[in-house]
């Protein structure tokens, strides 16, 4: 990738590149090296200003409120198109703003995005956006109208996965999108804007200012904003919903998850390990769906808590554009300190290190741990109970069937999940008793087509599936009471 392609000047407003107001410069720096690695502009308010005026502009005078379904859905199509033709120079730079392993950030980053816009798109050609009703004293016309301009609100992890979460069924209702991406990922948004441009988005369907906290609260209470997307922590999503709260702000929220996977006393172990480890440890343990509590039988915790520690220690650590690279870098140095400080506090608690636990040897340079897994874990120590983001696994211990759903109900957060067994009856029968959004049986999926969010404090909303559309579009009752349409 080219110096020029790493260094942006420019923000996309309105269907154009236009220069900042704010004269702040957003230093994007490499997990692997500690070098800098490209720049971009760190908008400010007034730029979140511009950028709202558009979105509002094109809401009401621009050619995307007067198009069919069928027409957004065309333009859709083609804004995949332009994804898909430059999917490896996606991934490429993803894995170089977040330390994503390139064994991942293909699919992971880009070919899943691509996949949620295809879903929105075939959605927008079949969603039944009016339908007629028979009431009691006439005829009633019930009208799904798009809620208006949305303000979408990314994290580091997965940029480009978050942003279409919102923007595809953004675009399907009919609305408008401010996005900001984080300041740690601010350039992969740029190929999505020159993609937009080359599918004929219309002007200011989609704006784009990265930035940081303080603008994205701006954003959050702007006068000109109708919905709040947010991906981000709870912490974080406590906020937002507050501001929104006290605006009456429509908002959805995706927020952290400690996911339970169950394994149940009938599981094979070497199975279960090679289908639980990629979900354990995807992007380097920074997911918010990454199954990091791991419950097995005390009868054979010993057998189970040996093979995770050995199939985490044979984890290929490396370079993130190395294709063999299963796990590379944190994405800041500010992660890494947050990583080590559980690690710390595991041990502190009187969790034992199974495997890992420090820096790996070579790597002088670059925000690395160990891929690490904790035995002897209590479910109340702060490692099982707080969202590490980051390589490290917590085995836990339980007696019975009842005492596996009581210690993965256990928890603040309720986003994903699994369960492993011979008997998949037996296996969705413990799955239905599991308080989470997202539960897989013997492996670990995310369904487009079916709603994906969380209970208790792993958020508001649902994102993907017919539901996730639905909070983008408002509801309008006409009737006729006369009896005339």
């Amino acid at each position: 990738m080219s110096d020029v392609e790493m260094v942006r000047t420019d923000l996309f407003i309105g269907g154009g590149w236009v220069a900042p107001e704010s004269t702040e410069v957003i230093e994007v720096v490499s997990p692997a090296t500690e070098e800098v690695i490209g720049r971009a502009p760190h908008a400010g308010t007034a730029d979140v200003d511009r950028a709202v005026a558009a979105a509002r502009a094109a809401l009401v005078d621009g050619p995307w409120p007067a198009m069919s379904p069928g027409e957004r859905a065309d333009v859709m199509a083609a804004l995949s198109a332009q994804l898909q033709a430059r999917s490896m120079e996606i991934a490429d730079l993803i894995t170089a703003e977040n330390g994503s392993p390139a064994s991942f950030s293909l699919m992971g980053q880009v070919f899943a995005s691509t996949m949620v816009l295809d879903y929105y798109t075939e959605l927008a050609r079949t969603f039944a956006f009016t339908d007629e009703r028979t009431g009691i004293m006439g005829p009633v016309t019930v009208r799904r109208e798009p809620v208006g301009v949305v303000g979408a609100i990314v994290p580091w992890n997965v940029p480009l996965f978050t942003t279409m979460l919102k923007l595809a069924p953004a675009m399907a209702a009919g609305c408008t999108v401010v996005l900001k991406p984080a300041p740690e990922t601010p350039l992969d948004a740029y190929l999505l804007a020159e993609a937009a441009e080359a599918a004929g988005v219309p002007a200011g369907v989609l704006n784009i200012v990265a930035a940081g906290r303080e603008v994205g609260e701006h954003l959050v209470t702007h006068p000109g904003v109708d919905k709040i997307a947010f991906t981000g922590s709870t912490e974080a999503g406590r906020a937002i919903a507050a501001l929104c709260g006290r605006l009456l702000r429509r908002c959805t929220l995706e927020l952290g998850g400690k996911s339970a996977a169950v394994i149940c006393d009938d599981a094979d172990v070497e199975t279960t390990i090679a289908g639980l480890l990629p979900a354990s440890t995807m992007n380097n343990g920074q997911a918010c769906v990454a199954q990091t509590r791991l419950l097995v039988p005390n009868s054979r915790k010993a057998e189970f808590t040996d093979a995770i520690a050995a199939a985490v220690g044979a984890l290929v650590v490396g370079d993130p554009a190395d294709p063999a690279t299963q796990v590379g870098p944190l994405t800041s140095a500010r992660q890494r300190e947050r990583v080590e400080g559980y690690i710390a506090a595991g041990r502190d608690q009187g969790a034992t290190v199974a495997v890992g636990g420090g820096r790996p040897a070579g790597f002088d340079r670059g925000w690395y741990v160990e891929p690490t897994v904790f035995a002897d874990v209590d479910n109340g120590m702060r490692i099982a109970q707080e969202e590490i983001f980051g390589p490290v696994l917590a085995v836990i211990g339980y007696d019975d069937v009842d005492d596996a759903v009581a210690i993965a109900n256990d928890s603040e957060y309720g986003l994903s999940g699994s369960v492993w067994s011979a008997d998949v009856e037996r296996a969705t029968a413990i799955a239905n008793r599991m308080q989470t959004g997202t539960v897989s049986v013997n492996g670990f999926m995310i369904e487009f087509c079916a709603p994906f969010g969380g209970f208790k404090n792993s958020g508001l909303g649902r994102e993907l599936g017919p539901e996730g559309l639905a909070h983008y579009l408002e509801y309008k009752t006409v009737m006729y009471p006369t009896g005339g349409m």
